[in-house]
């Protein structure tokens, strides 16, 4: 059994009773081969719960720091961050988007899932901002289709993100899979890149009516 599957098998009935999680589209996600799952991003949690509710496994990257920890509880975070499919990358260096975007890309020619906030942080007040266009790079260069989910009621159970979070429910929504093959080959038109990353977060939460696409500050 693999670490994921160990992670998911212990973790996972206790996760879902306590977040009670509701899940729609899951249909969309394709059951192999490359894909990119795009979403907004409220609280410290979603990207426990996103795993929980995929039947693949889900990659994605994180702070180097979940990894770097010292003494058992350093150990244990780092275990089960990458264990669920946490790359540790460094996000502030000069280079850090750069090896962000190279990351994702390695995981989806392998074939793999790849999950991604194309906020690049967490929302401070729940409105879906504008995102960046790493997202769009990614699906040009790999031709992976993208599938955005909507994390609904997560911030709720965890304010601020930090601290442990509240029993509660919380819904995640898939969308339909979208792809951008007559976009192939643009993927340095900076039109093109935002054209396409601003189409994939507006049909991030079509119906989740907390959400606004609104220009970052």
């Amino acid at each position: 059994m693999s670490r994921f599957a160990l992670i998911k098998a212990v973790l996972g009935p206790i996760m879902r009773l306590m977040f009670r999680p509701r899940v729609e589209g899951a249909e969309h996600i394709p059951g192999d081969g490359p894909v990119i799952l795009a979403g907004n991003h409220l609280t410290f949690i979603d990207s426990m719960i996103l795993p929980l509710v995929c039947d693949r496994q889900v990659f994605f990257i994180g702070k180097d720091e979940y990894v770097t920890g010292k003494g058992f509880k350093g150990r244990l975070m780092a275990w089960f961050f990458t264990g669920v499919g946490m790359i540790p990358v460094d996000r502030d260096g000069g280079r850090g988007g750069v090896a962000a975007l190279m990351t994702g890309r390695r995981v989806l020619e392998e074939g793999n899932v790849f999950g991604i906030y194309p906020e690049g942080t967490r929302s401070p007040d729940g409105r879906l901002y504008r995102g960046r266009t790493g997202i769009a790079r990614l699906t040009l260069m790999t031709g992976a289709p993208v599938v955005p989910f909507a994390m609904i009621g997560t911030d709720k159970l965890q304010p601020g993100g930090a601290g442990m979070p509240r029993p509660g429910r919380v819904t995640v929504r898939f969308g339909e899979a979208m792809e951008f093959s007559r976009y192939e080959g643009m993927d340095r038109d900076r039109y093109v890149l935002r054209a396409v990353t601003d189409l994939s977060l507006i049909h991030i939460s079509p119906e989740a009516t907390l959400l606004t696409l609104v220009p970052q500050s």
